[in-house]
C-alpha cells in the first residue's frame, strides 16, 4: 500500500538527498557500498524498475499521485512517497522536475568489463566525457542503433548522474555498461583487456593518416569497440596509438567536427551490430 506523506518541514533529514546532496555526495554516501542515485521522469524511473533497481522514496507532485504516477507508486510498495504543490516542490529541490517526479535508488555494483562483453559484437568506449548530456546522449544511441554495450574510463561523468538518465531517456538501464577499473592504468590496460577479449579497436579521430568509416575491413571485424574522446580534445595520442584502427567522418562545408554525442551516433549507425 503506497505510503503518501505530505511535505511540511522542508529541512526533515530524509528529503536531504533530493535538496541538499549533490550527485558526488549521493555518488558515494554508502562508501564502501554502492551509492544512490535520482531517476526523474516517469518514463526513467519505470525503466530503472524494469532493470531490477530497487527504490528507496518518491518525490511527486500532487497531481500526478493518482495519474501517471499511480501505477509506479504501485510497483514500489510500501516506500515513502513525498509529495507537495509543483512550486513546493521546485522550492525544495531547486530546479524544476521533469514530468513532477524523482525517485531515489540504489546502486547496484558495477559488474566487470568481462561480463559486459560477454556475448557482444559492438561495443563503445567512451575516454573521459564528462558532460552527463553527452554520456545520456551517446546511451541513447547506443540503445537506438546497435551497439551491445558501452565501457567508460574513470573519468567520465557518471551514466546514473540524473541528467545523463533524463537524456538518455533511460536507456541506460537497457544498454548493458561499466566503468573500467581506477587501479588500471588507462588506456595501456583497458586496450589489453580489449584485445584480449577478442575486440579490434577503432578510434574516432580528427586526422588524416584515417580509413573510411564505411570501409569494408572495418565493418567486417568480428568484435569492433568503438572508441569516442572527451569534448574539445577529442582522444589521447596514447589512445589513438594503441587502436587497430583510426576512423574519420567525412564533413562538408568546412565544419572541422561533430559533438561527440552526434559523431557517436553517426558511428554507431554504421558499424553498429544489425
Amino acid at each position: 500500500m503506497a505510503n503518501i506523506i505530505e511535505i511540511t518541514d522542508f529541512a526533515a533529514p530524509e528529503l536531504d538527498i533530493y535538496a541538499r546532496y549533490s550527485e558526488v555526495q549521493l555518488l558515494r554516501i554508502n562508501e564502501p557500498k554502492p551509492g544512490i542515485f535520482i531517476a526523474e521522469s516517469p518514463k526513467v524511473v519505470e525503466r530503472a524498475l524494469d532493470a531490477g533497481y530497487e527504490p528507496i522514496s518518491m518525490l511527486v507532485e500532487h497531481k500526478h499521485i493518482e495519474t501517471q504516477a499511480k501505477e509506479l507508486i504501485a510497483r514500489c510498495g510500501d516506500i515513502p512517497v513525498y509529495t507537495a504543490e509543483y512550486d513546493v516542490l521546485t522550492k525544495l529541490t531547486g530546479f524544476a522536475l521533469t514530468r513532477g517526479m524523482l525517485c531515489a535508488m540504489k546502486r547496484r555494483t558495477l559488474p566487470t568489463v568481462e561480463e559486459v562483453c560477454s556475448n557482444t559484437r559492438r561495443i563503445a568506449v567512451l575516454e573521459n566525457v564528462v558532460n552527463p548530456t553527452n554520456v545520456g546522449a551517446i546511451f541513447r544511441s547506443a540503445a537506438a542503433l546497435h551497439m551491445d554495450a558501452v565501457l567508460l574510463t574513470p573519468g567520465c561523468s557518471n551514466p546514473l548522474y540524473r541528467r545523463a538518465m533524463r537524456v538518455s531517456m533511460g536507456t541506460v538501464f537497457q544498454v548493458p555498461w561499466t566503468i573500467f577499473p581506477e587501479k588500471e592504468k588507462w588506456p595501456e590496460d583497458g586496450m589489453a583487456k580489449l584485445q584480449q577479449l577478442g575486440f579490434k579497436t577503432a578510434a574516432m579521430a580528427l586526422r588524416n593518416d584515417t580509413v573510411n568509416i564505411d570501409d569494408p575491413g572495418l565493418m567486417s571485424e568480428e568484435r569492433l569497440a568503438i572508441v569516442l574522446g572527451t569534448e574539445g580534445d577529442g582522444l589521447c595520442e596514447d589512445t589513438i596509438a594503441n587502436c587497430d584502427y583510426t576512423v574519420k567522418i567525412p564533413m562538408a562545408h568546412g565544419v572541422d567536427s561533430l559533438n561527440v554525442a552526434a559523431a557517436s551516433a553517426v558511428a554507431f549507425w554504421q558499424l553498429g551490430n544489425r
